[in-house]
Order: structure tokens, then C-alpha cells, then sequence
């Protein structure tokens, strides 16, 4: 309590000359200029550049070019613009705000300063937009009354002005108490206690008077919502938020935001979005956590689970098929192998294709893999197994035989004549069979030799046998049988069969001799070397050397004389179907 009348006006006179004192000119030069700011309410603050100057209209020396101007009062709406000044000239400039909020409800906590009455004071952040008033607006409290209204909680202080900081620190302000900062003390804090505070009414954002002054910065408000707490991978939610008194917004993941919004989110992975509002009046969080479901849904099946696979040779004669199906969800990629990169659904024909390449019973398992993924890292894996039975045989049996050809045929100027008749059909059913084998054996070839018997030069023969495998040539070419697979060779006399190998023969059950071959050796063993051996290739199956004795003209191929040419001409003519010889044969030259 004041003692005196002189005191009390002293003390009125002091607390208003710490609200209207005037601004201290700068020391000025030639190359400055003179902002004359005007600002409406009177007790807003001007900030230049960033930089806290002090309250109400005054007149500011700034050097020449452009700067920011931005005046600020807790409670209307901030502005802020760009001014160019002008050496030597004075700039004007009238700001008026705009008041803006409700009231704000207690219980409150009153923050006290003492010092530096010009400084600003900013709550929760250091730049121009936490600017909650001055310290000559909060220094007071008895008669006048001039409070920073507070809820309860820690608040982080910057005392500044003209880009120094006078103090810095956090205070921590509980409903019914009154701290005091005192700033010429190294901000040495002193809490009291004021039971005002816990039933105050509610109030405007700012009032001031002749001489008090109340500010209460409203506590920040937020809010988080997201559309779907539960997506697929791939999939979207939109997060909404709406916040109330915040300066500073920021989401996890979305950086600085807009105090309300709508965004859609796309995460890879379980996210919690932080909603982090600051404001002068505190801090709010909120938070909303998306689950992701990482794991893909998949199915592969087939609908034959057992196919059948028959080979002959090279021929494949039964191939079975299936159908594999497939498809995946909540995937961005599907890989079934052994196919590769396949579509999210889909089908694929797979045949029966063992890997078994040897002769014998197929029994075997084809596995096929399907692996869906998604950019979340999920991934599902399914096989489906294709059973193979059946077998791989060898080409089928052909049977190949010798042919034989009578004395000194064909003949130089005759060299289409030299097969009978009986010899013909052999090559007809060769030709036949062999056609036929080539579908199991697609290297199949034939390798013809002729041979020619002992008598006679050794040229004269060499010529006789290649006469004799030509025409054998020709006849299967004739039949149907490509040339390109088809050898040739002669050995004339040079490789001629033993007596004792013919014997041998003659005595192989399979060979039927006749009682004129067995009483006259020599001649029989002369007949079994004028002939024209086949040898299948690769596998270098060589002809039987069967004698065809019981051939209606197996007497002309067994004579030793050189049978006349209408002989061979009816020879070559007998029906297959006859069985016999319709007229007899003579011998002919060597």
C-alpha cells in the first residue's frame, strides 16, 4: 500500500511512462531513411525485418532499400508487407488491424516481468508469430492491472528486442500462481501465490486500458482423423485435422501443414501421423495410427493334378496338357515360375514334358511356384505339383535285309535293270518302314554298299557295285525316301564274304537253302557276294545277308552266268502276288 498521495502519483506517473514512452532515435546517417509507421490498436508492436523494435506508432531509422514490416497485437490479425525506403526521405505507413478470437476461459496463471519494458515477449517459438505483447503490458499488478493469462503448463519465453535476446527460458506456470520474471536479474524467477486466477471469468483475447493491460493466450486445440484406420497395400486414407490458436502445424510424414485439411496418404508400412500444433497458448499432439496389410492373398491350382506322356523314338505320341490358374490380391506383382513375370490372374497350358530323356517308365513331379509381392515388402507364396506318368520307348523295330542281283547286273548300258522282282518288294517295304521309322528317329539314315563277287577285275567290279547301289538308291528315292538321307558306297571285290561265313549263314535258322545251293558251294558263295548290303545309321544296324531262296527267280540270282537281258526284263516284271516263275531262266556271260 502506497504512504502518501506523492508516492501514488509518482507510481501511477511511473507505470505510465513505461506504456507511453517514446522510442529512441537510432544514431542516423546520409545513406538512411525514416519509416513513419502509424499502427491501430496503439499498442500494437512493430517488427522490422524480423526484428522486435518496440510498441505503438513512432518513427524508425532504416537504411535505404527494401525491408519487412510486420506489426503484430495478440488477439487481431497480424501484417505483414514489404516497405522501400528511401535515403534521407521519410516513408509513411498506417497499419490497421483486424481483432480476431473469442474469449478464453480460465483458471488462469499470471506471468509477471520486470525490465526492459520496450522487449517483446514471445511464447513457444522465436519468431514474430508467437508475439504475445510487450513487457510493459505484463510489469504490473496492483491498482492497474497488467497480466499474461496463462493455463497451466510449461511455456518456453524469448525477451527480445532489436534482434538481441534478453532472456530465454522455460516457466512453469500452474492455475492460481503468479510467476515473476525478473529480466534485470538474469531471469531470476520468483512464484507467488494469486487465488485471482482460478475463478476468473472468461476474457477477450486483449484489452488494455489507460494503464492495465490483459492478454491470455488461448490454449491450441487439434484434431486427427483418418478415413480408414485399415488399409490393403497400395490402397489410400485421407487424414482430415482441423486445429484452433496454432502458429506452427506439422503431421509426421507431411511436413508443415495448413491449421485445417484433407490429404490422402498412401503408407507402406503400420504408421502412427503425429499432428504437432504449437502455438503462444501451448502445445497440442494428436495422433492416428493406419494399419497396412502388407500380406498378398494368392491361389494356384490346377485342374488336371496327373497328365499322361508317351514317346516313342524321337515321336512324341500322347502329351497330355493342364491348365495351370492363378491370381493374387492386394499385389503389385506375381511371379510363377518357371514362366517368369505373369499378370496379377491369369491361366497358362502346360504339357506333359518330363525331363527324363533315357528309354523306360516316366514318373515324375513338375513343381510350379507362384510368389505375388507388394511394394510394402509382403509377399504370399503358393505351389501347385503336375504329376507325369507314362513311358519312353525305343523307335520300333525294322527289319532290313540284303539285296542280291544276279551275274554282271545292271549292266553298263543297262543300268536301270538289276532288280528282280522279288528283291523289289523288299526294297518296296523298306521304303515303307523306313518312312514310317523316321518319325521316331529323326536322324535316321541309309547307308547302301554295293559288293560285286570275285570274278573279274578289280575296276570292272568297283563300277559293278556302284551300278548296284545306285539303282538301289534310286528305286527309295522313287518311294518317297529323301536323297539327302540316303550314303552310298561300293567295295567291288574287295570285301568279300568267307566260304566259311556263307556256311554259317546257310545254318542260321532264319535262312532256307535249297538242295541246288547246298551241292554246288562254290556257286552259292559267289551268290552271297553279289548283293548290295543296307546299313541303318546312327546306330549301325547292318542288313541280315538272308538269302532269298525261295524267291520265284532265286535260281537267276544264284546262277554264275550272266542271264540274257529278256530274262532279266521278265524277271524284273513277275508279279509279286504269282509266287512263281512263269517261264525258265538261262545262264548268261560272266
Amino acid at each position: 500500500m502506497l504512504r502518501n498521495r506523492g508516492t501514488f502519483v509518482a507510481a501511477l506517473l511511473a507505470a505510465g511512462s513505461l506504456i507511453c514512452a517514446a522510442p529512441a532515435l537510432a544514431q542516423y546517417s546520409a545513406e538512411d531513411g525514416t519509416l513513419d509507421i502509424h499502427v491501430k490498436p496503439k499498442q500494437a508492436y512493430v517488427f522490422v525485418d524480423g526484428r522486435a523494435i518496440r510498441d505503438g506508432s513512432q518513427k524508425i531509422e532504416l537504411g535505404a532499400g527494401k525491408h519487412e514490416v510486420g506489426v503484430y497485437n495478440y488477439g487481431y490479425l497480424a501484417k505483414k508487407q514489404e516497405v522501400s525506403i528511401g535515403a534521407g526521405e521519410t516513408t509513411h505507413l498506417s497499419v490497421a488491424l483486424q481483432p480476431t478470437g473469442d474469449e478464453v476461459a480460465g483458471p488462469f496463471a499470471d506471468i509477471e516481468f520486470k525490465g526492459h519494458p520496450r522487449a517483446a515477449v514471445l511464447l513457444n517459438g522465436d519468431t514474430p508469430k508467437y508475439f504475445v505483447g510487450h513487457v510493459d503490458e505484463f510489469n504490473w499488478d496492483w491498482i492497474w492491472h497488467q497480466r499474461l493469462l496463462v493455463h497451466s503448463g510449461t511455456y518456453h519465453v524469448d525477451v527480445t528486442r532489436d534482434g538481441n535476446t534478453i532472456w530465454s527460458g522455460d516457466i512453469t506456470a500452474k492455475a492460481g500462481q503468479k510467476v515473476i520474471v525478473h529480466l534485470n536479474d538474469n531471469g531470476r524467477t520468483e512464484t507467488k501465490e494469486w487465488k485471482a486466477g482460478l475463478n476468473m471469468a472468461a476474457q477477450p483475447r486483449f484489452h488494455a486500458g489507460i494503464a492495465s493491460a490483459t492478454v491470455p493466450p488461448a490454449p491450441v486445440s487439434a484434431r486427427l482423423m483418418a478415413q480408414s484406420k485399415e488399409i490393403a497395400c497400395g490402397q489410400s486414407t485421407d487424414l482430415k485435422w482441423r486445429t484452433r490458436d496454432a502458429v506452427a502445424i506439422k503431421i509426421t510424414k507431411l511436413g508443415e501443414v495448413s491449421p485445417k485439411g484433407l490429404r490422402a496418404v498412401s503408407p507402406t508400412a503400420n504408421t502412427t501421423y503425429v499432428l504437432t500444433a504449437v502455438g503462444p497458448g501451448g502445445e497440442s499432439r494428436q495422433s492416428v495410427a493406419v494399419d497396412v496389410n502388407k500380406r498378398p492373398e494368392a491361389t494356384l491350382s490346377l485342374n488336371e493334378p496327373e497328365v499322361y506322356y508317351h514317346k516313342i523314338g524321337d515321336k512324341v505320341v500322347e502329351q497330355d496338357a493342364a491348365v495351370l490358374d492363378w491370381s493374387a490380391k492386394n499385389a503389385n506383382s506375381v511371379m510363377v515360375e518357371p514362366f517368369g513375370s505373369e499378370a496379377l490372374s491369369g491361366s497358362q497350358t502346360v504339357k506333359a514334358n518330363p525331363t527324363q530323356t533315357s528309354d523306360g517308365p516316366v514318373n515324375e513331379d513338375v513343381k510350379y511356384t507362384l510368389t505375388a509381392s507388394n511394394a510394402c515388402g509382403g509377399t504370399a507364396t503358393k505351389t501347385a505339383t503336375l504329376h507325369i506318368v507314362g513311358s519312353i520307348d525305343p523307335p520300333p523295330a525294322i527289319k532290313i535285309v540284303s539285296l542280291f542281283y544276279p551275274t554282271n547286273y545292271p549292266l553298263p548300258r543297262r543300268p536301270k535293270v538289276g532288280l528282280v522282282s522279288s528283291e523289289e518288294m523288299k526294297l518296296e517295304k523298306l521304303a515303307d518302314h523306313f518312312q514310317n521309322y523316321t518319325q521316331y528317329d529323326q536322324d535316321a539314315k541309309l547307308k547302301i554298299v554295293g559288293h560285286a563277287d570275285i570274278r573279274g577285275s578289280k575296276p570292272y567290279n568297283q563300277k559293278l557295285s556302284e551300278r548296284r547301289a545306285e539303282e538301289v538308291k534310286d528305286f527309295l528315292v522313287a518311294r518317297g525316301v529323301s536323297p539327302t538321307i540316303i550314303e552310298t558306297s561300293a567295295v567291288g571285290k574287295t570285301q568279300q564274304l568267307a566260304p566259311e561265313k556263307v556256311e554259317a549263314l546257310l545254318k542260321n535258322e532264319t535262312q532256307k537253302p535249297e538242295k541246288w545251293m547246298l551241292r554246288n558251294k562254290n556257286a552259292t558263295w559267289m551268290a552271297f557276294n553279289r548283293r548290295v548290303d543296307i546299313v541303318l545309321e546312327p546306330s549301325g544296324k547292318l542288313s541280315a545277308r538272308i538269302y532269298p531262296a525261295d524267291a520265284p527267280n532265286a535260281r537267276l540270282l544264284w546262277e554264275k552266268t550272266e542271264p540274257s537281258l529278256s530274262a532279266m526284263e521278265r524277271a524284273s516284271k513277275l508279279s509279286a502276288s504269282s509266287g512263281k516263275e512263269t517261264a525258265s531262266l538261262a545262264g548268261g556271260a560272266n
